[in-house]
């Protein structure tokens, strides 16, 4: 019982880091893509690669079980949101930043 209650801890911690890595990873992609002169690539590129890396961690969570799948989705719920709030932070001082430098 213990061992499958540490599993899931470690299925929830490995959801928010996959979903730090892909929503991260997104918002980073959005960045890079608009300054760019090839858009696409860097959209594709960064869908494959994003993609790709959680599929593998989620196929490293199944033996866990579905508890653990459940966990960790959980956790990459969890990082989407918190990765959402700390963007806009970014964003929003960024903005400011701008203005500040303009006066």
């Amino acid at each position: 019982m213990m061992i499958s209650v540490l599993g899931w801890i470690l299925a929830f911690i490995t959801g928010i880091v996959l979903g730090v890595f892909f929503f991260g990873g997104l918002w980073i992609t959005v960045k890079k893509a608009i300054a760019s002169k090839t858009p696409a690539i860097w959209f594709f590129t960064s869908f494959v690669l994003r993609v790709s890396v959680v599929i593998m961690g989620f196929y490293y969570i199944l033996p866990t079980g579905w508890q653990g799948l459940i966990f960790s989705s959980i956790g990459f719920i969890i990082a989407r949101f918190a990765v959402a709030y700390y963007t806009k932070l970014a964003d929003k001082k960024q903005i400011r930043m701008e203005v500040f430098h303009e006066t």
